[in-house]
């Protein structure tokens, strides 16, 4: 009887060990602001595909990119809230592509305790941020996307209000203590009080139920028509290299996706861009309040795994 049971024993053990040999993960670093959707995809993908994990690492997409051309940790799909950042920081040397797939803008975003809630809109907030005891916050612009829009945002407003000197105001009234590494941080902080409003992305606000001031859409870097206009805001920020320097210029927002070059798991990562680019993703950021491109589109569309390249439309340069 001890024969069998141990016999028996040792075939569970075996076959234990054979199932987690057969398991695989994709490894998705990812903007904060996308990681309502991504969890969606992430359901929906290991629920077809048996035996294989998504490991979501969410941070500011700066960071996200420098863990993998500085750090060089293990990678294979690396999804920016701005495609520039893959441009700047990812190729030609850790990646071989950049898909553009959706868009956001800029809001300020609030709870429904904070300060002057029932007065604030979209011609009078620069005015009560810098009431006194309002406070307000912004992510970190060297390592989010969001924390250098935001700066954007305020350069723009300067000019749209004819305010001159706001930008500077606004910059010496928002302490420290008030930036955080990524967007998605600040939250909690404007759930609790601590922080009465906060720049945040529309789609973010969308998917925590956070109320919300609509900016004007020549300043918010969410209408493609106001580009010309976006882009006379720039902020200098950290590059590739210590020390080196890039400006980051105001544009209209698009979002950026990319398979880095050698991925740790190049059959399984294709597939899952696959979903995430394809009607039933597209579909995914639309209802989370995120505008999808329909198709994604990209600028070198001959470096595109086969599995993408009847989903992504070629940019035209």
């Amino acid at each position: 009887m001890k024969r069998v049971i141990i016999l028996a024993l040792s075939l569970t053990v075996i076959a234990h060990l054979s199932c987690k040999s057969d398991h695989r993960n994709i490894i998705v670093f990812h903007a904060g602001s996308l990681s309502v959707p991504m969890k969606e995809l992430k359901k929906e993908f290991e629920a077809e595909n048996p035996g294989i994990t998504v490991l979501l690492e969410s941070s500011g997409s700066i960071e996200a990119a420098r863990k993998i051309s500085d750090l060089g940790k293990p990678c294979d799909i690396m999804a920016s809230a701005d495609y520039m950042v893959i441009g700047n920081i990812l190729m030609p040397d850790f990646a071989e592509f950049n898909v553009r797939f959706a868009s956001n803008e800029m809001a300020l975003v609030h709870s429904e305790k904070s300060r002057y809630a029932g007065e604030i809109n979209a011609e009078n907030w620069p005015d009560i941020l810098l009431r006194n005891g309002v406070k307000y916050g912004h992510s970190d612009p060297e390592k989010d996307p969001c924390g250098y829009r935001s700066q954007l945002v305020w350069q723009l407003a300067e000019i749209h209000y004819r305010k001159p000197g706001l930008y500077g105001r606004l910059k010496k009234s928002c302490p420290p203590k008030n930036i955080r590494p990524k967007e998605v941080d600040l939250i909690a902080l404007v759930e609790t009080g601590a922080l009465d409003y906060i720049f945040l992305y529309r789609s973010v606000a969308v998917q925590h139920g956070l109320p919300f001031v609509e900016l004007p859409r020549e300043i918010n870097l969410g209408d493609p028509s106001m580009a010309a206009g976006y882009g006379r805001a720039s902020l200098e920020i950290t590059g590739k290299k210590p020390g080196e320097k890039i400006v980051v210029r105001g544009e209209p927002m698009i979002y950026g996706v990319t398979m880095v070059r050698n991925p740790q798991n190049k059959e399984d990562a294709p597939r899952f861009l696959s979903l995430m680019l394809g009607g039933r993703g597209l579909e995914i950021f639309k209802r989370l309040g995120q505008a999808p491109l329909d198709p994604p589109l990209c600028a070198e569309p001959d470096r595109l795994p086969g599995e993408l390249r009847g989903l992504v439309g070629a940019l035209k340069q």
